[in-house]
C-alpha cells in the first residue's frame, strides 16, 4: 500500500535538538509540579502537546531551565548528548530521593552528514504526551515526598564537549537499591529518548 504524500514531516538535526530540548523543559517542570518540589500556586497552566502542562513562575527556576534547555539543544545538535537526569534531593540532607533519567541515542548519520530524517510531529507529539501523561500520575506510583526537596540536572555527555563555566563536575547521585519504573520513550527518527525514574526503596515496603 502506498504511503500518502505529505503525511511525513521533515525532521532536522536542528529540529530534532529543538524537540528534545523543549520537551526536557516542560518534562522538568511537570515533574516538579508533581513531585511537589515547588508549592502549586507558584505554577500557571499553559497547553502544550495538546494536554494542559503546569510551568513554574519562579523566576530562578525559569531563567535556571531557560539556561538549561539551550545548551542541552546546543549539545544535541553536535550529537554529544548521551543523558540528562533530573535528581530530586531532600533539602535538609541531601540524600537524593528520586533520579528522572533521559537517554538520549543520536542517528550519528545525520550528525555526520547533515541528512535529515521523516516523521509526522502529530506520532512525535503522540509518543511526547504519553510520557507527560505518565509523569502526571507519577503520584499514583512514587512515594511521597513528605520532605522539603530541591533539585538538580545532570548532564553526561561525550568527553570531547566544551563545559560551560556554569557547570561543575559532578558524582552521579545514585540511590542505592533503587525501585524504577520504565516511562515510554520517544523517537524523532533523529533522537530517541528514553525514560526511566528511580526511586529509593523504603525498608517498611519489603515487610
Amino acid at each position: 500500500m502506498a504511503s500518502r504524500t505529505g503525511s511525513k514531516d521533515i525532521i532536522t538535526l536542528r529540529g530534532s535538538a529543538a524537540i528534545v530540548s523543549e520537551f526536557f523543559g516542560y518534562a522538568a517542570n511537570s515533574i516538579l509540579y508533581n513531585r511537589g518540589v515547588y508549592p502549586e500556586e507558584s505554577f500557571v497552566k499553559v497547553k502544550k502537546y495538546g494536554l494542559p502542562m503546569l510551568l513554574t513562575e519562579d523566576e530562578g527556576v525559569k531563567s535556571f531551565i531557560a539556561n538549561l534547555t539551550a545548551q542541552l539543544s546546543e549539545w544535541l545538535e553536535a550529537g554529544k548528548l548521551q543523558r540528562i537526569v533530573l535528581v530530586i534531593m531532600s533539602k535538609s540532607t541531601g540524600e537524593v530521593l528520586e533520579r528522572w533519567n533521559f537517554s538520549i541515542e543520536t542517528d550519528s548519520e545525520v550528525v555526520e552528514k547533515s541528512v535529515s530524517r521523516e516523521k509526522s510531529d502529530k506520532e512525535i507529539m503522540r509518543e511526547i504526551q504519553a510520557i507527560m501523561r505518565q509523569v502526571a500520575s507519577s503520584i499514583t506510583y512514587l512515594p511521597c515526598l513528605d520532605e522539603p526537596c530541591v533539585f538538580d540536572v545532570l548532564a553526561y555527555t561525550d568527553t570531547d564537549v566544551a563545559v560551560p563555566f556554569t557547570w561543575i563536575e559532578s558524582d552521579p547521585k545514585l540511590i542505592a537499591n533503587p525501585q524504577m519504573v520504565k516511562l515510554h520513550s520517544f523517537d524523532t527518527k533523529i533522537h530517541k529518548v528514553d525514560t526511566l525514574v528511580s526511586y529509593k526503596n523504603d525498608e517498611w515496603d519489603e515487610q
